[in-house]
């Protein structure tokens, strides 16, 4: 299993980005996606989640702003982030585990591979 994620760059207050997970080494369909950040100083946290029935989860501080998706065709999966604030400054990893979207972003369940992240800077 190899995850890649990319898209990544610096961008103003209230800007977009658009991250993708490259995925391979396994049939995604069945498969939650997860995305995490980590920023300066902080531990790592869960962002959001698609599980294979393409239920969404996200936590309350990107509710709103953040949305997630999946192409099990290409294998990839999307996290499209809109209004970034300074605070969503971090470099941002996806995971792919058959597991439950709720243990993954509390990682109650730890995902065992992490791929290489992506920085995300936000500035005001």
């Amino acid at each position: 299993l190899q995850l890649q994620a990319s898209g990544g760059g610096s961008v103003q207050s209230g800007g977009s980005l658009r991250l993708s997970c490259e995925v391979s080494g396994l049939s995604l369909r069945h498969y939650a996606i997860a995305w995490y950040r980590q920023g300066p100083g902080k531990e790592r946290e869960g962002v959001s989640c698609i599980d294979g029935s393409s239920r969404t989860t996200h936590v309350d501080s990107v509710k709103g702003r953040f949305a997630i998706s999946r192409d099990n065709s290409k294998a990839m999966g999307y996290l499209q982030m809109n209004d970034l604030k300074p605070e969503d400054t971090a470099v941002y990893t996806c995971a792919a585990e058959l597991a439950r979207c709720d243990d993954l972003l509390s990682l109650h369940i730890y995902p065992g591979n992490w791929g290489r992240g992506t920085q995300v800077t936000v500035s005001s």
